[in-house]
């Protein structure tokens, strides 16, 4: 594997693994531009280099090929967009192409036609079934519009498809590596996983224990606090006999949330649940709500978002730490009602950042959304793209799309 940062990509067709899955309202206007502005770094480090970049991508879950709402082709605009930024002091116009499949004549006839210091987009990958599918053939095929093969979706990693994981096997070592944003979120992610200066503190939310069991018990091997918040919370709460009244609760996780708690209990981890919650006596924007403590909550009342007492007991824990891992909301925040817990982790978090010198990653959609949302993406150490791939990282999972390009 080669470091991207010293290799010089001159002369060299880069063809580049990106993440560009990103949402569109209705008239094909992107509402959130973070991936494509994430990988804007190493493509133009290709072009300075004087090279040429070819980029590929999935977008969205087309279900039997080719389909105009999953073309790529409405992302061309706003990638011209962001790689002329008229703020990078750029003296020349980055010319952006499209080829209409990504693979077949047209794909290789535009990117033998390239020059130096253009881009071409290839369309969706997920058009053709072979990618998810991690064929070999369709793997090779991709392989041969390019010189070198970066990867730098992260997002994708722990897919074994053939764009992120069986490509790999076509280039030698010294031709494919990580791009800009992998490096960093794969340094990140292990800098709190394996090298996280104590205290560590992981804050875990989301609505199911079921989603983040594999998480927190290999957390379990690693931090010092363990913040448990949303609806996942409700599920420790009766774990531990206490009346939840409809707050969401997974009945047949009650039995492995014991054993946790007791495992934590063991090795002296400590495991903070929300001492107070805001109810709500249904799940809507207009319900009727109020602050009750969390060990009884009346029937017909759930569990929605965690008070302000909880505010700030989970405060003074993350204060404290040096290491700080987020991962899930604290409560329903896409409700105003119901994302004042969210926003106020989120703060604390970012205080914790700027004035105590933690470090902070944040990971998981959720998570990403609250910060960007809260506008306290500046105010963290790392904002990761990762989602899934993060999870399953925590998870203790090697992830394809890594594994591959370290061979």
């Amino acid at each position: 594997m080669s470091t991207f940062s010293s290799y010089n990509f001159n002369n060299q067709t880069a063809l580049v693994r990106v993440d560009f899955n990103v949402p569109l309202d209705d008239n094909f206007n992107i509402t959130d531009d973070t991936r494509m502005a994430s990988a804007i770094p190493t493509i133009k480090k290709i072009l300075k280099d004087g090279g040429k970049v070819i980029l590929m991508s999935h977008f969205g879950r087309p279900k039997s090929g080719p389909e105009d709402k999953f073309s790529l082709k409405h992302l061309t605009g706003h990638l011209k967009k962001l790689l002329n930024d008229p703020a990078s002091g750029q003296q020349t116009t980055i010319n952006v192409l499209f080829a209409d499949d990504c693979m077949g004549d047209e794909a290789l006839n535009k990117a033998k036609q390239l020059k130096n210091g253009e881009v071409l987009l290839l369309e969706n990958l997920r058009f053709h079934k072979e990618e998810e599918a991690g064929e070999e053939a369709f793997a090779k095929k991709l392989s041969e519009l390019g010189d070198v093969y970066v990867n730098d979706a992260f997002g994708t990693a722990h897919r074994a498809h053939a764009s992120t994981a069986v490509i790999a096997r076509f280039f030698p070592a010294g031709k494919k590596m990580f791009g800009l944003l992998m490096e960093s979120e794969v340094l990140s992610a292990e800098k709190v996983l394996h090298k996280a200066e104590k205290p560590f503190t992981a804050i875990i939310g989301g609505a199911k224990v079921s989603d983040k069991i594999l998480i927190i018990e290999n957390l379990l091997q690693r931090a010092n606090n363990i913040i448990i918040g949303g609806g996942m919370a409700y599920t420790f709460l009766k774990a531990q006999g206490n009346e939840i009244g409809n707050s969401l609760c997974e009945l047949d996780k009650l039995d492995l949330v014991k054993e946790i708690l007791s495992k934590a209990k063991a090795k002296g981890i400590q495991i903070h649940l929300p001492v107070d919650s805001i109810v709500a006596d249904k799940f809507a924007a207009d319900a009727n709500t109020k602050a009750v403590e969390s060990n009884h909550i009346d029937k017909g009342w759930m569990g929605l978002d965690i008070g302000l007492k909880t505010c700030e007991n989970f405060k003074q824990v993350i204060m404290q730490s040096k290491t700080i891992l987020w991962n899930g909301p604290m409560g329903v925040f896409e409700m105003e009602k119901f994302q004042n817990g969210t926003k106020a982790i989120a703060e604390s978090v970012a205080e914790a950042t700027t004035s105590n010198g933690a470090f902070s990653l944040i990971g998981g959609g959720d998570s990403v959304s609250a910060i960007n949302k809260f506008h306290l993406e500046d105010k963290v150490s790392y904002v990761s793209t990762g989602g899934g791939a993060l999870l399953e990282y925590f998870e203790g999972k090697e992830l394809p799309g890594i594994a591959a390009v370290k061979e």
